[in-house]
């Protein structure tokens, strides 16, 4: 009797277990397009409408044009090409710092090269373990020797609280740059 109902209930046994593995599969296919879904890449967040200069222009119009936008730095370019970034840190360091005429002194003389950038299909998260790493928190995204848009750690911590996690994580493992610890301090800590 036992033999007589496998044999039965086989068939149910199997079509069951076909069942299972086909919800199994779809359950397993939602948990990946989610995943997907909820990795960020850096177009997702980039700030697209960069504002340059070009590297032969005096420091004192990149000043001004800074001041002009309300922003801390300035993609520098040659030729169409992004090389380059100045920053406000540049800028004190290099030139303040240094007691150099802004008016003789060219962007290109001060810039911060070669210029460390992004791709927009990186993951959010790679471009912030970039920036980590290289103790930058501005990060021209670059595609093609194109400019296409500008990252910085403060963009990542207000927009994703995922990200404030992982900033978190990367700062036990890794000492933030120290010009960007209030950021730190105020957005993640």
């Amino acid at each position: 009797m036992k033999n007589f109902s496998f044999i039965v209930f086989q068939p149910c046994i199997l079509n069951s277990y076909s069942v299972f593995r086909e919800f199994i599969g779809w359950v397993e296919h939602v948990l990946v397009m989610s995943v997907k879904a909820l990795i960020l890449k850096v177009e997702d967040v980039m700030v697209e409408s960069v504002v340059t200069i070009d590297a032969e222009v005096p420091v004192m119009k990149a000043v001004k044009i800074m001041n002009e936008h309300e922003i801390g730095c300035l993609v520098v370019t040659r030729r169409g090409k992004a090389v380059g970034i100045i920053t406000e840190r540049d800028l004190l360091k290099r030139v303040i710092g240094k007691s150099k005429n802004p008016n003789r002194t060219k962007v290109r003389e001060i810039m911060t090269k070669p210029l460390i950038a992004g791709q927009p299909e990186m993951d959010l998260e790679d471009a912030t373990r970039l920036m980590f790493h290289k103790k930058i928190k501005k990060l021209p995204v670059v595609e093609n020797g194109r400019l296409l848009g500008l990252i910085t750690l403060t963009d990542v911590a207000r927009f994703q609280p995922q990200m404030i996690k992982i900033l978190k994580k990367l700062s036990n493992h890794v000492a933030p740059p120290k010009r960007i610890e209030k950021v730190m301090n105020y957005y993640v800590c």
